[in-house]
């Protein structure tokens, strides 16, 4: 069984008492058929720093962008992006989109910086890491408008209803589910997956968050994926080694790359 995490920050794993390095963390989750991962960045700087170090790993593959809750923590420089966002190791640009949870007095910021990253991808055909929390008609607004279909993408630790879930698909994206798929509250979720094609899904930890049952409360790593096949295998009625070849076929698909 060859099993992805498409969505992770290894950058932010606990090495000083979980792990001791990287190597350290590809191999626990290669004890578990996790063999290939998807480390993704959240600012230019945190990526940057990082990079030397990932890009090593056979098993990993990288995306480079700016959440839309990192905004303010570096001026966004565009030119920055496409330079890094160009790198061979990079097969996708983000995570970024829109979060209004905590209010979004930076909309209009938000919804510029989203805009630009979109079209970068757009630009370098590499495909969007989408993150939208609060904000369903925005999302999909500013995919459609920057025409987002033409690179394609994911929207990750997908968590929203079905009507958002179909205009993703109508747009050739993809979804991912992350271990909140086996919470307890998670049953609405549960409907909305139950309704995905098997050939347009993710699984993902969104590691060192969200550890999914049994693990709830610790701090996930890309090991712990393989629960969330699982799950999703039991919730679209195959095996776990069929989900697992789906979403692996899926991962291939949509970043245009070869794992093995």
């Amino acid at each position: 069984m060859f099993i992805i995490d498409s969505h992770c920050h290894l950058d932010a794993l606990d090495y000083e008492n979980l792990h001791k390095n990287i190597a350290d963390v590809v191999e626990k989750a290669k004890q578990r058929n996790v063999k290939h991962m998807l480390a993704v960045g959240v600012t230019l700087s945190r990526f940057e720093k990082s990079y030397i170090e990932l890009s090593q790993f056979k098993e990993i593959s990288l995306a480079c962008g700016v959440h839309p809750l990192d905004i303010d923590d570096e001026p966004f420089n565009s030119e920055r992006l496409l330079h890094l966002a160009s790198y061979p190791k990079v097969i996708a640009i983000g995570e970024m989109g829109l979060d209004y949870y905590y209010g979004g007095e930076n909309k209009t910021k938000q919804q510029h910086i989203f805009a630009t990253q979109i079209q970068i991808a757009n630009q370098l055909s590499k495909p969007v890491i989408i993150h939208t929390r609060s904000a369903r008609e925005d999302t999909i607004r500013l995919l459609k408008e920057n025409q987002a279909e033409k690179c394609g993408g994911v929207l990750h630790c997908f968590t929203e209803n079905w009507e958002m879930a179909k205009q993703a698909l109508d747009l050739g994206f993809y979804i991912s589910i992350s271990g909140i798929i086996t919470f307890k509250n998670a049953e609405d979720l549960r409907s909305v997956v139950k309704k995905i094609p098997l050939d347009r899904l993710l699984i993902e930890t969104d590691s060192p968050y969200l550890a999914p049952v049994p693990y709830r409360g610790k701090q996930n790593q890309p090991a712990y994926v393989h629960e969330v096949c699982e799950y999703v295998a039991t919730l679209k009625k195959v095996s776990p080694a069929e989900l697992a070849q789906y979403t692996t076929e899926n991962f291939e698909h949509l970043f245009k790359i070869q794992v093995q």
